[in-house]
Formats: structure tokens, C-alpha cells, sequence
């Protein structure tokens, strides 16, 4: 099996802010791997709240290259549970790898990854679009802009009830709000009485995320379902979410990849948690992978591809919040 590492710099459409950032390039790390004339492909982006750059991940994997390229045909749990010792500093790394493994496994089966897990799509939940924090009047623009049945909304800003108020005047689609670790207990539990009125879903992550007294206090009293997110990060995290949360959003490339992902989601499921699985800003290669742990989520947050002015790949399409497959076997994924 052949290593091969692909750095981009992906442009982002506007830029995008958060409580505690904004970006208008997202550096990001594609993964190769090659077999018996078959490619798999996976991604990672850097991310400045974890620590993580693409020259890291490059470092991480160069360091393990021969026992990466020694192994062949194994299954992607076993390959995973060799490689994890290695990188289990590096999750972003561990990610990239282990959906390109995913993905060379499965087209070496002959079999669309879903198939191969023996996941129905016949129901599947769409994607929501994320809208970023600017101005109000930005704001609106951005949602007319790209008219969506679901936008996540990032809040954590002094005005975060008008900016919702006036984007409710614009559109009767379903909320989501992200307020990246921004409020206080009370905040919450007072935000989401304005915000259930407005036609929100669901609030994520609200407060910092080792904060379990303040989760706990709102998961008790919010009118609305609270979905963690930077609380969730490895395995063991979900079973900690349990009674402060009402759901988990699982991204990939925080737990080290499609491998460990479907075990949270099974995991949070036996615990009564709804399941989500989320993105970071990745091309279409990092979206294509999510797609197909559709079957298992009660709600979707895929839009990465959708932010950027350039796409690297093709695969699955969006259009309208609902999810096309690639006609492809494994993830689907071709590059550009």
C-alpha cells in the first residue's frame, strides 16, 4: 500500500466567524492511499482550537509511512487499532488516514461504504447551512443568498436574540443554533425560552466544555435540547454527555475518524442520546465520508463543501439539504 499526502489551502466563499474566530482560507490535509490499482481518499483541516496544523499532520503520518505501507487487506477496525498508538496525539492525522483506509477498503469490495456496513438510505436526514456571525444585515444576506430548509446559526455576540428575531422575518425555515461555547448557564436557559419561540430546533454547545456542573444545570432546565459538541471529542466522551446533554455531535476529525465515529454513534444511541455528525470546513473528500453514517443520525451538519468558492472533489451532492450519493464505490470521492 502506497502513503500519499496532499496539502490545499481551501478558499472560503465569505468569511466565516464563529465566537472565537473567523477565517477566510481553511488549510487542509488530503490522504491517498493506493492498492492493487484502487485509491482511497481521506481529509483532515487544521484547527487552531485543537492545536492543529497540516504540517503536523504530514509529520505524524511521514514518522509512521512503513507501517502504514506495510499493511494491506486488513479490516479498518483492526488497521485502525494498530495505527491508533501512533497517533493518538494526532486525531486530525488518525482521521485522514482512516477514511482513506475506509474508502480503499471498501472499493476494493466492490461495495458504496453504506452497502458494505449495511446501512438503508431510504431515510436519511438533510443537511443544514451553516450561516456565520456578521452583521445582522450580513446575515440575511448570506441566508437569501442560498435559500435552505435547515440553517445553523453561529451565535455567541451581544445581539444574539435580534439576529435571530430578523432572520426569522426572512425565511420559515428550521433553526439551529451554535453558540460555540460563548454563554453563561443563565444566558442559556433564558436564550433558549426566546429562541423556542423564534422556531429553533436545538442549541449546541453553549458553554465551555469542561463545564459539567453548568451542562448539567441546563440540561435540566432549557426548554430546548442541547447538543454537545467541543464536550464530545474521543469515545469516552459520550458516556460523560449522558444526563447533561441531550444529544452528541460526533466529528470525525476530533475522534480519529469513521472507525471510532460509528462506535459513538451506537454508543450514544443505547444511552437514549440523538446523534449528529458535524464538519470542519472540509472539501468534498471529508463530506463524502459522512454522508454514509446518514442512516444512523437524527440530525446532519455537512455543509463544508458548501462554504467554499472551490471544491477539490467530487462525490456526494447537495442540493436543497437532501444528500446524492456518488454513482462510485467507497466514499465516491474523486479529486479534481
Amino acid at each position: 500500500m502506497k502513503l500519499i499526502l496532499k496539502e490545499y489551502t481551501l478558499k472560503l466563499k465569505h468569511t466565516f466567524t464563529i465566537s472565537r474566530e473567523s477565517i477566510d482560507v481553511q488549510p487542509s490535509l488530503i490522504v491517498e492511499l493506493q492498492s492493487e490499482g484502487f485509491s482511497g481518499f481521506g481529509e483532515a483541516t487544521s484547527n487552531p482550537y485543537y492545536n492543529i496544523t497540516v504540517p503536523m499532520m504530514i509529520q505524524d503520518l511521514n514518522n509512521i509511512r512503513n507501517i502504514i505501507e506495510k499493511t494491506d487487506n486488513e479490516t479498518p477496525e483492526v488497521f485502525w487499532s494498530k495505527i491508533y498508538p501512533y497517533l493518538k496525539e494526532n486525531m486530525f492525522a488518525l482521521c485522514a488516514l482512516d477514511l482513506a483506509y475506509n474508502d480503499l477498503y471498501a472499493r476494493k469490495k466492490g461495495k458504496k461504504l453504506y452497502e458494505l456496513w449495511n446501512y438503508s438510505i431510504d431515510r436519511i436526514p438533510m443537511t443544514d447551512y451553516t450561516i456565520g456571525i456578521a452583521s445582522i444585515e450580513k446575515m440575511v444576506e448570506k441566508m437569501q443568498e442560498l435559500p435552505w430548509p435547515i440553517y445553523k446559526i453561529k451565535l455567541g455576540t451581544k445581539e444574539d436574540i435580534a439576529i435571530v428575531t430578523e432572520l426569522r422575518k426572512h425565511t420559515n425555515a428550521i433553526f439551529r443554533i451554535d453558540a460555540n461555547c460563548a454563554w453563561s448557564v443563565e444566558e442559556t436557559i433564558n436564550n433558549a425560552l426566546a429562541l423556542k419561540k423564534l422556531g429553533v430546533e436545538f442549541i449546541e454547545q453553549p458553554m465551555k466544555a469542561d463545564d459539567w456542573q453548568a451542562h448539567k444545570e441546563v440540561y435540566k432546565h432549557s426548554v430546548l435540547p442541547i447538543i454537545a459538541d467541543e464536550s464530545c471529542i474521543i469515545e469516552e466522551d459520550v458516556a460523560k454527555c449522558h444526563n447533561h446533554f441531550h444529544g452528541v455531535n460526533v466529528k470525525l476529525v476530533k475522534c480519529g475518524g469513521l472507525t471510532p465515529g460509528k462506535r459513538m454513534i451506537e454508543h450514544a444511541k443505547k444511552l437514549g442520546l440523538k446523534t449528529m455528525v458535524g464538519c470542519m470546513t472540509e472539501s468534498t473528500v471529508g463530506i463524502s465520508a459522512i454522508a454514509h453514517l446518514l442512516p444512523q443520525l437524527d440530525y446532519v451538519d455537512m455543509d463544508g463543501a458548501l462554504l467554499l468558492a472551490e471544491d477539490i472533489a467530487t462525490g456526494v451532492k447537495i442540493t436543497d439539504g437532501k444528500i446524492t450519493y456518488s454513482e462510485l464505490n467507497g466514499t465516491g470521492v474523486t479529486l479534481l
